[in-house]
């Protein structure tokens, strides 16, 4: 910056003092998250502070806010990484392929009701282009976990690569821990594949299943 564009700038913000302008600290915005506000501890009081969420830019390209569903008693909650585009169109999940193979899934092999377990997403919100970034995750992280906190369950499916990475950060090879039961401090996490890669590898079916049976095993020992 030049001396004579820093005399304009000058005179220009004493000539704003002048006529009654304040000046203040600067506010901090970068750090302004869920985790400076205390979260309802009712869930339908969390679901409606994140259907008005704002803190990033999918909150944009959204019509419906996938918060989760189901039994909020449950011992077991299953844990999706977005939104599809059919899930966000309709305001409900297990629609389109993807969900409806996760719905056969639960009900056919888990041979419970859709609506006796907990679903989730990491993220709220759609991605207008399917890339879900760590700022993403980051913003939504400490509804996720007042989620768990209130629903309390036992065992967490993890259903894909990605959402592992989101969930833990850690970075041991999918299929190493995948059909593990992996604890985490009170709660036990079990991953398997996730509908749409199920649908992309339908080779990978028959590993999808066995770690179902898994699943069934620990829930009838719930």
């Amino acid at each position: 910056m030049t001396k004579n564009l820093q005399n304009k700038l000058l005179y220009h913000l004493n000539f704003l003092k002048s006529i009654g302008y304040e000046y203040g600290q600067n506010l901090n915005f970068k750090n302004s998250n869920t985790e400076q506000v205390r979260l309802p501890d009712d869930i339908k009081q969390l679901e409606e502070l994140v259907k008005n969420c704002h803190l990033c830019q999918l909150s944009k390209y959204r019509e419906n806010v996938l918060f989760g569903s189901g039994n909020i008693n449950s011992n077991i909650m299953f844990l999706k990484e977005s939104p599809t585009i059919s899930e966000d169109e309709v305001d409900a999940f297990y629609v389109g392929k993807s969900g409806e193979l996760l719905k056969n899934m639960i009900e056919k092999v888990l041979k419970v009701p859709c609506e006796t377990v907990y679903i989730t997403n990491i993220v709220k919100c759609i991605s207008p282009n399917s890339e879900i970034k760590a700022e993403h995750v980051n913003n939504c992280k400490a509804y996720l976990d007042k989620q768990i906190e209130l629903v309390k369950p036992k065992l967490l499916v993890i259903l894909g690569e990605s959402v592992y990475r989101h969930f833990t950060s850690d970075n041991t090879a999918f299929s190493e821990i995948r059909g593990k039961v992996i604890p985490n401090n009170d709660l036990d996490i079990i991953c398997t594949y996730e509908p749409s890669f199920l649908l992309r590898n339908p080779s990978s079916k028959g590993e999808a299943y066995e770690d179902l049976l898994k699943i069934k095993a620990i829930m009838e020992q719930m």
